[in-house]
C-alpha cells in the first residue's frame, strides 16, 4: 500500500488502489474521477471542542531508563513525530458541506455513501445531508453502541456513534446482503432448520466490543 503526504498529493498525484493520503482531503478529492466510486465512508473530526494530538512513538532499548518491559529489559520511548488539529468549529456545517458535495459527486449511480459522526453534530448533517442528497436518497441511520469509555453521573453516559447512509440513486443502488455476515436468531428453534443455519441480517443497531489497539478491526 502507498502512502502519500499531502504535499505530494497537490503537486503529483495519479488516483491509484491502495493509496493512503496524509493530509485535508479536501485537496485530493477534486483530484479523483466523478460517478466512479461504489461506497465512500466517511469519519471526520467530531467537532468535540478540544484539541486533538497522536504522537507517532518509537521504543528503544536504554539501560539506564527506569521503565521495564518484557522478560525485565529496560526500555525509554521517544516522539518521532506529531500530529493534531483543534477539533472545534463555529461552523461543522460550513466544514464538512464541502466535503460531502464533493463526495456525492464522486459516487457512481449505484453508490453508497456512510457518514460516521455522534451525538454532537448527527442531527444537523441529517439535514444536510438530506438537502445534498434529497431525502428519497436517505437508507439508513446505523447505530454503532459499545460497550467502554464515557463515565458520567450526571447524564445518561453516551455510548453510541451515528453511522448515516445515503445513496447517490434510491433506484439503481446496490446492497447485497447475502455477503453480509449473518448473526444467529436469538430463538434458532422457532425457525426452519435451513433458515437458522443461515442466521439473520443484522440490524441497524451495531454493537462494538473493546478491540485491542493492534486489532485487525481497527489496523485493517
Amino acid at each position: 500500500m502507498k502512502v502519500m503526504s499531502i504535499d505530494e498529493a497537490s503537486s503529483d498525484f495519479v488516483p491509484d488502489d491502495d493509496l493512503i493520503v496524509h493530509g485535508d482531503c479536501g485537496v485530493v478529492l477534486p483530484k479523483l474521477p466523478t460517478d466512479f466510486f461504489d461506497t465512500i465512508y466517511i469519519d471526520p473530526p467530531f467537532n468535540t471542542g478540544t484539541r486533538r494530538t497522536l504522537n507517532r512513538m518509537r521504543t528503544l532499548r536504554d539501560p539506564a531508563a527506569g521503565t521495564a518491559g518484557f522478560a525485565g529489559n529496560l526500555y525509554t520511548r521517544e516522539v518521532l513525530s506529531t500530529l493534531s488539529y483543534d477539533d472545534a468549529f463555529d461552523d461543522f456545517a460550513e466544514f464538512i458541506g464541502p466535503k460531502l458535495i464533493q463526495a456525492r459527486d464522486l459516487l457512481a449511480q449505484c453508490g453508497t455513501l456512510y457518514f460516521h459522526i455522534d451525538y454532537r453534530e448527527a442531527h444537523y448533517c441529517k439535514v444536510l445531508l438530506d438537502g445534498i442528497f434529497g431525502r428519497d436518497s436517505f437508507l439508513n441511520e446505523i447505530i454503532w453502541a459499545y460497550d467502554y469509555g464515557a463515565r458520567t453521573s450526571k447524564r445518561w453516559p453516551a455510548k453510541h456513534d451515528t453511522i448515516l447512509v445515503y445513496v447517490k440513486d434510491p433506484q439503481q443502488y446496490w446492497f447485497n446482503g447475502d455477503e453480509v455476515d449473518r448473526e444467529p436468531y436469538m430463538a434458532p428453534g422457532l425457525q426452519t432448520a435451513a433458515r437458522a443455519a443461515k442466521g439473520k441480517l443484522p440490524t441497524d443497531v451495531w454493537w462494538h466490543t473493546i478491540v485491542p489497539t493492534n486489532g485487525r478491526e481497527r489496523t485493517g
